[in-house]
């Protein structure tokens, strides 16, 4: 049964609330580092099905790219099973059973559904069985097969009933130390606790690069735990509990690692206490302790609800938002109802200067804006081109953001269809207020183009993103489009799929996902610079970028 140490006070108020009868039995993982199968993995010798069991939400079993599919873990011994969670990849199911057996060959049904949406499920189950299978047979993404981080199954007391939600946004948070410094300003426990994956908590760089370190947070009232969600900045630990108090003295282990590998950690863990602790215990490296965000979920407790996020979009989007077709005539600069012009000196070793100029930005009459990138002196430079965004115009967040433009080609040439995260208006400083990048293109090569995204855990050349080869995109106008919702973020050229940023991928294996707020759009057209490289003899001046059109779709 749970135990916790509580004071006389606590203990008498627990007397009173908790009705007589007899203790429940503390839900217990089963199925970890036990064996798995799988009709199939992705790829010959990886994505095993022993990945999903291993307790790590770094590695995952996946399937072949095919609609029926399965995946068993053996128990060892027949149990009673009460839960199964499951932490999907982007590659979820819509359709799928979960089964269990007692011999391996006659299965019973426990739960099925045909409407899943991926993400964390935790199912609740009843029946006796050695083996739990789920039985897959509609993917979300037709293109690919079926892939989780972890599937977990439990015996004992499900977690309380009720539906679990975050119980830690906002609430006060203390910790054994924290950074406020130039390299972290401020690091305090708040920031874990806030709901922003782009600020973090971090132990002193002074006195906290030491074990223990931890981090608490008060629920406000005695809540009942069901998950916790870690997502650690590079400084995480090897080694820690999560603890749950009654008195914010006592303290009592739902959890505990020697193997932390840092990342997102989603933890399954039942508790019940006002208070929650991350102890750790040992640390990765010659640093402290730093999380972006710590999560934790279930009922009761006293919670905040954090802001509403928008719905996500359903694709095709069609309800059109914010468009510019470019139409005016001949000479036209860009509308200033809708675009903001963006002179100055550029970042990034460009050599251009960016003006409001009508010669580096109008129509043409013939309905397509034309940036022009010119060999031409002005204020302190001798070349100049455009940069323009509806910063102060149109935000937008999730929705298909598509535009439909011809690239210019030459050594050292750089068009880019770009968004920005608004927070940057009020101060935040780059990469923490994100960055979709859904078009470059370099002028060296115009055979090849890049989608990319950039947050303070990932960014410049170590971006998340792809290169992908096409024709030759200088010859003709071409359709990049970024569909994005609160699962990710799709880029298409040309109606093609070139690259899938899953929000639960890039958490595992890279960081946070700084994406779920409003997003301003950009263009330019770039000269020189630590991307594209110097211009030469051979680079045309004046050099064009045609935007045909910019939509967004909700």
């Amino acid at each position: 049964m749970r135990r916790r140490l509580l004071s006389v006070a606590a203990l008498l108020a627990a007397l009173v609330a908790v009705p007589s009868g007899p203790a429940n039995a503390a839900e217990v993982l089963v199925s970890q580092g036990k064996t798995a199968t799988a009709s199939s993995t992705e790829i010959a010798g990886a994505y095993l099905a022993s990945e999903a069991v291993d307790g790590n939400n770094g590695t995952r079993w996946a399937s072949a790219f095919t609609a029926n599919q399965w995946f068993q873990v053996d128990l060892g011994a027949a149990t009673a099973v009460s839960r199964v969670a499951i932490n999907w990849e982007a590659a979820y199911a819509r359709a799928f059973t979960i089964q269990l057996s007692t011999d391996g060959s006659a299965w019973t049904n426990a739960w099925s559904t045909t409407t899943g949406a991926g993400g964390q499920q935790s199912i609740a189950l009843s029946g006796t069985a050695r083996y739990v299978r789920i039985n897959l047979t509609q993917r979300a993404l037709e293109a690919y097969g079926y892939s989780f981080w972890e599937f977990q199954v439990y015996s004992g007391d499900a977690p309380p009933t009720g539906t679990a939600r975050l119980l830690s946004y906002a609430k006060p948070a203390q910790a054994s130390t924290w950074q406020n410094d130039v390299n972290c300003n401020p690091c305090s426990p708040d920031k874990a606790f806030d709901n922003d994956p782009a600020s973090r908590w971090a132990t002193s760089s002074t006195n906290g690069w030491v074990d223990p370190g931890w981090i608490s947070v008060d629920l406000g009232a005695t809540a009942q735990i069901s998950q916790v969600v870690l997502q650690w900045d590079p400084a995480y630990a090897r080694g820690y509990q999560i603890q749950v108090s009654a008195d914010n003295v006592n303290w009592t282990s739902i959890y505990s690692t020697t193997t932390g590998d840092g990342l997102k950690d989603v933890i399954n863990a039942t508790g019940t206490g006002r208070y929650v602790r991350m102890y750790g215990t040992a640390r990765s490296g010659p640093y402290g302790y730093s999380l972006w965000e710590f999560s934790i979920y279930g009922t009761g407790g006293n919670p905040t609800t954090p802001p509403a996020k928008p719905a996500d979009p359903v694709f095709p989007a069609t309800r059109l938002v914010f468009s510019d077709e470019f139409n005016g005539a001949a000479g036209t600069k860009p509308d200033g109802a809708k675009w903001t012009m963006d002179p100055g000196v550029p970042q990034n070793g460009e050599i251009q200067y960016y003006t409001p100029n009508g010669e580096n930005a109008s129509m043409n009459g013939a309905g397509q804006l034309v940036i022009e990138a010119r060999r031409q002196d002005y204020q302190g430079r001798q070349y100049t081109s455009h940069r323009m965004n509806t910063s102060n115009k149109f935000h937008v967040q999730y929705g298909r953001i598509e535009a439909r433009v011809k690239v210019p080609k030459g050594n050292g040439l750089w068009p880019a269809f770009w968004l920005m995260g608004d927070d940057f208006l009020q101060g935040r400083p780059w990469p923490y207020n994100g960055e979709i990048d859904i078009m470059e293109v370099l002028g060296r090569n115009t055979g090849e183009a890049y989608s990319t995204l950039h947050a303070p855990a990932y960014n410049g050349a170590g971006g998340y993103g792809q290169k992908y080869a096409t024709v030759d995109l200088s010859q003709d106008f071409h359709v990049w489009a970024a569909e994005w919702d609160s699962k990710g973020i799709r880029f298409f050229l040309d109606g093609r799929l070139v690259f899938d940023a899953a929000k639960e991928t890039v958490e595992n294996t890279r960081g946070p996902w700084i994406y779920d707020h409003k997003f301003y759009l950009i263009l330019n057209l770039a000269v020189g610079g630590d991307f594209p490289g110097p211009i030469d003899a051979t680079t045309p001046f004046p050099s064009r970028m045609l935007v045909d059109y910019v939509r967004v779709y909700q």
